[in-house]
């Protein structure tokens, strides 16, 4: 369960298994407030990654052309 605990700023405070942790206010939706329960769904964004390996690998390849 992850909880809103406060806000500090920009950022949200987040409380999860007894533990802290900080997220950006604007990722959340414009409702939200202390105490509020909130779920979180992460998922793996695989075009993303390859097209960032693929920028890194041409730049360190004109690095030493």
């Amino acid at each position: 369960m992850f909880i809103i605990d406060r806000f500090e700023g920009d950022w949200a405070v987040i409380e999860y298994n007894g533990k802290t942790f900080n997220i950006p206010q604007e990722i959340l939706p414009s409702t939200a407030k202390e105490g509020d329960v909130i779920n979180l769904s992460l998922t793996m964004d695989k075009e993303a990654t390859e097209a960032r390996k693929k920028k890194a690998k041409s730049l360190f390849e004109d690095m030493f052309e």
